[in-house]
């Protein structure tokens, strides 16, 4: 009898405490949940069993990153609605406010009846090992220099000509700055741009990139305005590909690319520091360290550009936990903060915060817009890497779209300065106003 799908679906509900916002198609053929929109489709009975065995977030993304779970349709539509019930509903009737978890499903007879019927569904019960590409926990404190090298090449040694696919010529990852009717190129450049300009650049002075990724800044601050530049990462893979490229732009005069922590860096002063996507890496017990370190490279007047994810805050952020889908397959140990916090870091390490521009809508757009250029190399992205390696980068960045446009995230660009005698600024009356290049 094929009616797994419907039962599915009436059990969903019954856990939920909610109407099931998108339609399932079953391994037996079998469909059931509401006519319109997109299909969650369940290729096999291993999907429900990785649900069953990490309730929540990472079973979902065990089952999708395996292949047993897909969907038939539109993926944007199909994690706005799912989004809304996960994140946004009120509790199920009956339900305190914050009640919503394993112990409270216990205590209803209907919902441990459901997940019997879920059980019996899903058998033979055992346990579906994760998929490969989920990073290897060795234990240990998080954040030391070690673990960080790791972090990074989980997430960035995955090839090179993997990421030219999704990121395009550019070869940014991180929020463009978009205008009406541009490129995805354009609002790269115009990003870049944006800040050297926040910086005031001039020739000949020094700029230490933090996280320098594939080049892509420092190759524009050195030709479009002469700054002499020191990019560092963690990331092998991304320092030969950035190499390459200074060499071939004829720039190696201007711009030396090191494999290096931030930790370590000791040839200050600089007269500026951009950290364009790279301080979501850095976790909160680090985070004054990063700062303070960032403010003792500098000279007195220098100006630090820090363009940096930020989470909505918590009522108790005690109760902050690291997203599991994010940690255990995109960015391990990754932390984001409120835009309040890393404002405030920056200010007891002696920084003046003198300029704060929210470009939340702007990642939303730049997401879509890779999620798109994945989708159109897909074959040859899966022959770079693995079909769970693409699945990843397609949820993650669609998933992140969505966060962005439902301000459940937003990115800032938080321009300080280490003032210098007399508490100078250097920067002018008229702060927006940035200088163009010279």
């Amino acid at each position: 009898m094929n009616d797994a799908a419907p039962r599915l679906a009436a059990l969903a509900e019954t856990l939920l405490g909610a109407p099931l916002p998108v339609r399932i198609r079953a391994w037996d053929g079998s469909e059931g949940g509401p006519l319109d929109g997109p299909i969650l489709v369940l290729h096999n009975r291993r999907a429900l069993r990785r649900i069953l065995w990490k309730p929540g977030e990472l079973g979902l993304a065990r089952a999708w990153v395996a292949g047993d779970l897909t969907v038939d349709g539109d993926l944007f539509e199909l994690l706005d609605r799912v989004g809304g019930l996960l994140w946004e509903r009120d509790p199920a009737p009956g339900r305190a406010a914050g009640d919503k978890g394993p112990a409270a499903l216990l205590r209803d007879p209907r919902a441990r009846a459901a997940v019997r019927s879920l059980v019996g569904l899903a058998r033979p019960w055992t346990a579906p090992a994760p998929p490969p590409e989920e990073a290897v926990r060795r234990g240990g404190p998080r954040h030391t220099k070690g673990s960080d090298r790791q972090a990074i090449s989980h997430h960035y040694d995955v090839g090179n000509a993997f990421y030219e696919r999704v990121l395009g010529p550019s070869m940014v990852y991180s929020c463009a700055y978009w205008s009406p009717g541009g490129s995805l190129e354009d609002a790269q450049r115009d990003k870049l741009d944006l800040v050297c300009r926040k910086l005031a650049l001039r020739p000949g002075e020094r700029l230490l990139e933090v996280g320098c990724g594939w080049g892509s800044m420092a190759l524009h601050a050195a030709r479009e305005y002469g700054a002499k530049v020191t990019g560092i990462t963690l990331s092998r893979e991304q320092a030969a590909y950035a190499r390459k490229r200074v060499a071939e732009a004829g720039l190696a005069d201007l711009v030396e690319i090191r494999v290096q922590d931030y930790r370590d860096v000791k040839d200050g002063p600089y007269d500026a520091i951009s950290s364009i996507g790279m301080a979501e890496h850095v976790g909160a017990e680090r985070y004054r360290t990063y700062a303070r370190s960032l403010h003792g490279l500098l000279r007195p007047g220098g100006r630090l550009l820090n363009h940096q994810i930020a989470r909505r805050p918590e009522p108790d952020e005690e109760a902050y936990r690291i997203d599991e889908f994010i940690d255990a397959y995109v960015f391990p140990d990754g932390e984001l903060s409120p835009l309040g916090t890393t404002v405030g870091e920056l200010e007891r390490a002696g920084f003046e915060v003198r300029d704060v521009e929210a470009l939340r809508e702007h990642y939303a757009l730049t997401l879509r817009a890779w999620v798109a250029g994945l989708e159109l190399h897909w074959e040859e992205a899966v022959r770079l890497t693995s079909p769970g390696r693409v699945r990843v980068w397609q949820l993650y960045m669609a998933a992140s779209a969505l966060a962005f446009e439902h301000n459940r995230l937003g990115v800032n660009q938080v321009l300080a300065v280490r003032t210098g005698t007399r508490a100078a600024s250097g920067m002018p009356l008229r702060a927006r106003e940035w200088p163009a290049q010279p």
